[in-house]
């Protein structure tokens, strides 16, 4: 081999193991490889290294962690950061990082919408003991703080011990938007839990905070009701099912990690197997769909799914869909017809009165509602005030809703659809809630946006790697300052590269950078160079 050549080869090499050893925090030099990128970072040039036993310290903070929300994000930081390497170096003569700080300001830890999620991460580079120190208004605001500093730490091969560069680091931070959600959908494919458990986990590493669990469709209805069991009989399967305290422990379990857990039920439309446990509700036999809206079975039913949601899914919000109503049912079934005609309805008239009626009932089970756009585009001036539009169709419509004083969640379809594997992370990355919008008032009525991972071409065996890395790239834009955003996304895929390479070292299975999503590695090499 010619030596100019094997010299590259090894500088390549040399490259590759520096980037790997320190794919957190980037290290030797110097690169702040944090994902998302925090609202203001300073650091130094000192290493230190993180104690095997490293401490929690609570002391003077007003948060008593009764619930053991702080106590167990910490040991599940402590997880990653040592990522099954066995710690078996010695320390002597090396600075050691003892432990974290934590002081969280407000005792109450029920996770509203809204919560203040802000921290402040310090890690001195000098100190007997060195101990980090996170400062919160709320735990949530905390289990960021430890995310982050999770990012700053790499596993030295040559010690044996784990490593944090660059100290002291002083870091503050806050997401842009209160709104920062990922949708999955067990209506297309059944999850099963651990696979559901798994997603949320994966969502805390960027700071994504809401798991919109679109959970029935046409082809299935997965989820156990109380109030009327029979609608499960429209499952795929017995076993491909969620019981009410299944969804109770994927609440609970997503709520110690920060996230809220977004329930939806899709009326009038998308809503065939309603009508295997209890065919009433469909227009007939041969015509299933869209729900039965001369009949107030179906309005009771509504009633009973939300009463029994109330009492798990605790969210301020709840969606109510309306999305792709085809009413053609309404008028080719000759009792709905007459029903119309005598109410003075057309078909569009009875679209609005089933959604309007919808949004009443789920007010009085003390929700805001979200539906989706096309209920805004047809008789947006009559949708209540607590409704929240999710735009998905395309552009301009955001714009559209917060001038008529509605809020706003963005997950356009161009951009924001994970299912579409032709949507690349650059758009992921580059698609701006607030393009055209620049009265302030009119912003804070963007509450923030969500990439959907519709579940028709997925399921457990490929659901990780459809959302990942795309959906770090939309975490970024939802959660760090407009300014600090790149203008140009290939100036950050050095670093969205690494954070898919953590992914994968924390056993997510995050797909390659380069081409469409859910590609595989198009030849042997680095993690962060594919």
């Amino acid at each position: 081999m010619a030596p100019a050549l094997l010299r590259l080869l090894l500088a390549l090499t040399v490259a590759a193991c520096c980037a790997v050893a320190g794919a957190a925090a980037g290290g030797r030099r110097g690169r702040v490889d944090l994902w998302p990128m925090p609202a203001s970072v300073s650091r130094g040039a000192r290493t230190l290294y993180v104690a095997k036993d490293l401490r929690l310290s609570t002391a003077g903070s007003a948060y008593a962690d009764r619930k053991a929300i702080l106590a167990g994000a910490f040991t599940r930081m402590l997880a990653v950061v040592q990522m099954d390497h066995a710690i078996n170096g010695s320390y002597a003569g090396l600075p050691v990082l003892a432990g974290v700080k934590v002081a969280v300001h407000s005792a109450d830890d029920e996770l509203k919408f809204g919560v203040d999620e802000s921290y402040k991460l310090t890690v001195p580079a000098t100190g007997t003991p060195i101990y980090a120190q996170i400062e919160a208004q709320t735990v949530f605001g905390a289990l960021h703080a430890l995310e982050t500093f999770s990012q700053l730490c790499y596993f030295d091969f040559v010690l044996g011990v784990t490593g944090l560069h660059s100290a002291p680091w002083t870091i503050v931070d806050a997401p842009r938007f209160p709104y920062r959600g990922l949708l999955i959908d067990t209506g297309r494919h059944y999850l099963p839990i651990p696979v559901i458990k798994g997603v949320i986990d994966s969502m805390t590493y960027s700071k994504l905070n809401v798991l919109h669990w679109h959970m029935v469709d046409e082809q299935s209805f997965p989820l156990d009701i109380p109030s009327y069991p029979k609608l499960s009989n429209g499952a795929y399967s017995y076993s491909e099912k969620y019981t009410m305290n299944d969804a109770l422990d994927i609440v609970q379990y997503a709520e110690k990690r920060g996230v809220n857990v977004l329930a939806e039920i899709d009326v009038p439309g998308h809503s065939r197997s309603w009508g295997i446990g209890y065919p009433a509700l469909s227009p007939s036999a041969t015509c299933q769909q869209p729900l039965d809206v001369s009949n107030d079975f179906t309005f009771k039913v509504i009633d009973g799914i939300l009463s029994d949601f109330s009492k798990v899914f605790k969210f301020k919000f709840v969606h109510l869909g309306g999305d792709e109503v085809n009413t053609s049912c309404w008028t080719t079934t000759p009792r709905i017809k007459t029903w119309l005609l005598q109410h003075g309805m057309n078909e569009s008239d009875a679209y609005r009165y089933f959604v309007l009626r919808a949004q009443q009932i789920a007010i009085k089970h003390g929700y805001d509602i979200i539906n989706w756009e096309e209920t805004f585009n047809n008789f947006g001036d009559k949708l209540d005030r607590k409704t929240v539009v999710h735009n998905w169709l395309g552009g301009g419509v955001a714009e559209q809703v917060v001038s008529a004083g509605l809020r706003c969640i963005v997950s356009n379809q161009d951009k924001w659809y994970l299912d579409h594997l032709d949507a690349l992370w650059q758009g992921f990355y580059m698609n701006e809630p607030w393009t055209n919008i620049y009265n302030p008032e009119q912003r804070k009525l963007i509450l923030g946006g969500e990439v959907c991972m519709w579940g028709e071409h997925i399921d457990a065996s490929d659901i990780q790697q459809t959302i990942w890395p795309r959906a770090a790239a939309a975490a970024e834009r939802l959660w760090t300052p407009l300014e600090k955003l790149a203008k140009d996304p290939s100036t950050v895929t050095a670093r969205l590269a690494r954070f898919r390479c953590l992914l994968n070292e924390r056993g997510v299975a995050a797909a390659p950078l380069a081409g469409y999503g859910r590609t595989t590695p198009s030849e042997p090499d680095s993690c962060i160079r594919q």
